[in-house]
């Protein structure tokens, strides 16, 4: 759907005073009726699926950087300081915090309104025949994995929230808390709109940016392996359910086994424009641009994350951390060094030729010196940093396209492209089935698959090269192999795959709900607080707090519009 269809939706009534006035017909309105065709119904589950990219820089839920990357460890805020977009700094720090934050108040606003496009859209189809609307089962399906999507979200952003669905009536919405549902309960919400979706979408789409049967199966997996760690009130893992994590496995195997997917050759490939829907697209955001509209529909969620540059101009945010440039070091048998990669750090010293490095590293992290975004001749300068004093000088660049790029679009002083944003990859697809397998307690079978992942990742050397022809970085990334340079047992293949997701995932947007999943958020944060403090000054006030900080609040203003409906997180 990169060519997309505006609908303008005017659901209230206007009562002027002037007679006549009543008496004309209005002008660019159209009545709830109106929209209950085949045709119309159709326009409104494209604009459902136009509520997947319509993030703003201050609610960026498509790559969900400001949650999961910023508060993973994996990035910085960024921009000229703790004050500029300052909401984002409460988020990176924790302890200063509120549920009062503005943008948490807009993040949850902005995605409930995915939700009510789903449950509108829903509504109608149910009311037609199969007769009428010979799409109406594999709408219904396209429809109930976007809200899944939505909810999903919600769900691991603020745990708790009021599950509504289209067969409620909007007046019965302020009697909907957030409690209503218990915490497996919600997510098992959430996995039956997977499943249906799963059983009424078809294995393909012509359109490549409608979902198709395999996606909805990749994000049941995904759904249930959240689920399958059990958390109590305080938000601690408890049990793991080894039958979901059963069912993870094979739904893993069913999308592996359709034969649609396949590691692209080069990692850049998830990367790139000219790539979009590759053989590793599982489930992607499909952004537009030269669509009739005066800018596009681009990518606005990553409107801030590009450098300062006279080509782009505009907001150095999402800066790479000295801990995330650190763990891309290798030993000397190739192998991450899980517990000592931040004992001297690389990133203050530039040197990135005494040590050995996984090459992901020069996909993720532009560097002073190395070419920014595979073009040797375009180099990232130290000046191109906004706050090198606050932050360093680096930047993220898989959200980035070259200013030369078919899909880049300035939007002043602000950028975009019009590149897909990918929301489930293969490669996610390959370590959601060895996680379950390792906690299964079948670590060996679990090794060909995170093998597959660093194989592909020690092929992707190719376009990092400087304008002499040498490589960026000194690489080397070799496999796992028990009995010659490791000792494959669960707990070792655990660590191996938690490091692994963070090295492919790396500013992606989800490190740190990995954390929370695993029971691990707040002894990891605070490790990385303790060793970065002594590096940026920002984290000075910096703590996570266990039972607290693994979900956001739920926003004030939506307590208070609910009259106490909605109940506060654990903490807060």
């Amino acid at each position: 759907m990169k060519k997309l269809i505006y609908i303008l939706i005017v659901l209230s009534a206007f009562l002027g005073s002037c007679e006549k006035a009543l008496d004309e017909p209005a002008q660019g309105v159209v009545s709830g009726e109106d929209l209950n065709t085949p045709e119309n119904i159709d326009k409104m589950v494209i604009a459902a699926y136009s509520a997947l990219g319509n993030d703003h820089y201050t609610s960026p839920y498509s790559s969900m950087w400001p949650y999961g990357s910023v508060r993973g460890g994996d990035t910085y805020k960024g921009g000229d300081g703790p004050g500029d977009l300052s909401e984002f700094h409460l988020f990176e720090t924790f302890s200063l915090n509120r549920p009062d934050n503005a943008l948490l108040d807009q993040l949850w606003f902005r995605l409930y309104i995915g939700v009510g496009r789903a449950n509108d859209a829903l509504k109608r189809v149910d009311a037609l025949t199969e007769a009428a609307y010979p799409a109406k089962a594999q709408r219904i399906g396209e429809l109930r994995f976007l809200r899944g999507h939505f909810y999903f979200l919600l769900k691991i952003l603020y745990k708790y929230v009021p599950y509504i669905d289209q067969n409620l009536a909007k007046a019965d919405y302020p009697t909907i808390s957030n409690k209503a549902l218990s915490n497996d309960a919600l997510w098992t919400k959430i996995a039956d709109d997977f499943r249906a979706a799963a059983t009424s979408l078809p294995a393909d789409q012509s359109d490549k940016g409608r979902v198709t049967k395999a996606a909805a199966k990749a994000y049941l997996a995904k759904v249930l392996l959240y689920q399958a760690y059990t958390q109590n009130e305080n938000n601690a893992v408890g049990t793991i359910d080894l039958a979901k994590l059963n069912e993870v496995n094979a739904l893993c195997d069913e999308v592996i086994g359709s034969g649609k997917f396949s590691l692209s050759a080069d990692y850049a490939n998830n990367f790139l424009a000219a790539s979009d829907n590759g053989p590793e697209s599982v489930f992607a955001i499909q952004y537009s641009k030269d669509d009739g509209t005066p800018k596009g529909r681009v990518d606005y969620g990553h409107a801030l994350n590009y450098p300062m540059n006279q080509e782009y101009g505009c907001c150095g945010f999402n800066i790479p951390s000295h801990d995330l440039i650190n763990a891309f070091k290798t030993g000397s048998d190739g192998l991450p060094l899980f517990n000592t990669y931040n004992t001297t750090d690389v990133a203050a010293s530039l040197n990135f030729q005494s040590s050995s490095f996984d090459p992901r590293l020069d996909h993720t992290v532009a560097k002073p010196g190395a070419p920014f975004k595979y073009k040797p001749t375009f180099v990232f300068q130290r000046s191109w940093a906004r706050a090198p004093a606050i932050y360093d000088a680096f930047a993220s660049m898989k959200e980035a396209v070259l200013p030369d790029d078919p899909s880049f679009q300035k939007i002043p002083p602000f950028i975009g492209s019009s590149k897909n944003w990918e929301i489930i990859r293969y490669a996610d697809v390959l370590l959601w089935k060895a996680e379950a397998l390792i906690e299964l307690g079948k670590p060996l079978e679990a090794l060909t698959l995170i093998n597959q992942v660093r194989s592909r990742s020690n092929a992707s050397k190719n376009l990092l090269k400087n304008a002499s022809g040498n490589p960026t970085s000194n690489y080397n990334v070799q496999l796992y192999q028990p009995g010659v340079n490791c000792n494959w047992t669960q707990d070792y293949a655990r660590q191996a795959l938690r490091f692994e997701r963070r090295l492919e995932f790396a500013t992606e947007g989800y490190h740190f709900f990995d954390l929370v999943r695993w029971g691990v958020a707040a002894q990891t944060m605070n490790a990385y607080f303790t060793t970065e403090k002594s590096r940026v000054s920002h984290l000075n006030d910096a703590k996570f707090t266990a039972g607290r900080d693994e979900y956001f609040p739920i926003p004030l203003n939506q307590i208070n519009f609910s009259g106490g409906v909605y109940k506060q997180n654990t903490g807060w």
